[in-house]
């Protein structure tokens, strides 16, 4: 048997004890679909943690310890901290250790392969694999799927849950009528939400993850400010009774479609397709290829049995020799703006409990060449156990420009019959979609 592709793991944290408990518990299974066997060589991990068996590797607590040990092969970053910050310097760090040393690497740092393409580039001329199939989707292998078994498709468009807090917090609104804060108090009770929840519910996590998924399909860069980001703060339990009652689920999706801009934000699903019934902290993606169509990935997207899995995945390709995922040819980089975007929109309207208010927004849509699909208007809404002085109208558009739908939703804000702030969704409309 070949000689032994020897880890090192930095971090002990809940993926890096399940990284610890695959190598040690399935090691004769590992070693023959890797080849060879996949030791645990070292460990370094701030906080000491004795109660986890190490089956005899060596701890430290400095990062250095693997980056100069000349018995590790491939280094497995799995550092965790309530400071994403301190946690992204660490592992890129401990990439640029891995390289000037000739060591491969693994990562579930998915803000390390968004932010800092020019590293994956200094590591492949370096020869230096680095496998970040846990950065997107946890226990989905998404990366390997468009990397390589996509790999005969000119991929057209992807779209996906990469969010499973996002989508947590959707189901329970919709599930039980809750208010966003109602909603979110419930995830982090249930450990689905960290106590600073901004980097899952404000879109900043599933940007990250839509960059990497766009820099794979189509050579898009590797920059998060190339994405537009909006999270679920806004949403209403309102909005996801008003879209059910139009035939749609609100999900949080990140989408990148050929020669426009990434994108991470709230939209309208049919409630008949696939997408709209993944809910909980599942993740799903759909890409679509020119020659196979579409094809729909499902499972967990995050916890320490799944991400550690794809983990040891991308260690069983580094020990057979497999190519690491490589992006597209660069040629479409080239994007359009997201106020190039056409699709229809549903708009939720708090207008004066007074007779012409709907005719008022019908007319200036119409004005604007925006035609109506449907629309919903109900009796006052319940605020704080009395009527409100406003009732909600729900319009659902047909496709308009992005920009044309900016002008018009400040246009209707400015009307005399509009009590307050407008809600504006897209509609996500995929030709193929499944």
């Amino acid at each position: 048997m070949p000689a032994p592709l020897r880890v090192g793991l930095a971090g002990l944290g809940t993926v890096g004890q399940g990284v610890v408990k695959l190598l040690r518990e399935d090691a004769a299974a590992l070693a023959l679909k890797a080849g060879r066997p996949l030791p645990l060589a070292r460990v370094v991990s701030r906080t000491p943690r004795p109660q986890v068996a190490l089956g005899g590797a060596p701890f430290a607590t400095d990062l250095a310890a693997l980056i100069d040990a000349d018995d590790v092969d491939v280094i497995v970053e799995t550092i965790a901290s309530a400071d994403a910050d301190a946690a992204l310097a660490a592992a890129k760090g401990l990439l640029a250790g891995a390289i000037e040393t000739g060591k491969h690497f693994v990562t579930a740092n998915k803000a390390l392969i968004a932010r800092h393409g020019d590293a994956l580039v200094a590591a492949r001329e370096a020869g230096i694999h680095v496998g970040f199939e846990a950065a997107v989707a946890g226990g989905v292998p998404i990366i390997n799927a468009i990397a390589q078994g996509l790999a005969a498709n000119r991929i057209e468009w992807l779209a996906g849950i990469v969010n499973g807090t996002c989508n947590h917090i959707l189901t329970a609104m919709a599930r039980d009528g809750q208010g966003f804060g109602a909603a979110l108090a419930d995830a982090q009770r249930r450990g689905y939400a960290e106590a600073d929840p901004t980097f899952d519910v404000d879109g900043i996590d599933a940007a990250h993850k839509v960059a990497i998924l766009a820099h794979l399909a189509f050579g898009a860069p590797l920059a998060l400010d190339r994405v537009h980001v909006e999270g679920i703060r806004n949403i209403d339990a309102e909005d996801l009774a008003g879209a059910r009652e139009l035939g749609f689920r609100v999900k949080h999706l990140g989408i990148a479609e050929r020669g426009a801009v990434p994108r991470a934000h709230p939209c309208l699903l049919p409630e008949d397709g696939l997408m709209a019934k993944v809910d909980g902290v599942l993740n799903a993606v759909q890409v679509h290829g020119h020659a196979v169509g579409s094809t729909f990935h499902v499972g967990p997207g995050a916890g320490a049995a799944p991400t550690a899995s794809a983990i040891v995945a991308n260690l069983i390709e580094i020990a057979r020799g497999a190519p690491p995922a490589l992006p597209a040819p660069a040629e479409d980089v080239a994007t359009a703006p997201i106020g190039a975007l056409r699709c229809r929109h549903y708009l939720r309207i708090p207008a004066a409990d007074q007779p012409g208010v709907f005719a008022q927004c019908a007319e200036l849509l119409s004005r604007h060449d925006v035609s109506i699909e449907s629309a919903i208007q109900r009796g006052a809404i319940q605020r704080g156990g009395a009527a409100a002085d406003w009732v909600p109208i729900v319009i659902l558009t047909d496709a308009a420009q992005e920009a044309k739908m900016q002008t018009i939703v400040a246009a209707l804000g400015g009307l005399d019959g509009v009590a307050g702030p407008i809600q504006r969704i897209r509609v996500a409309d995929f030709a193929g979609a499944v």
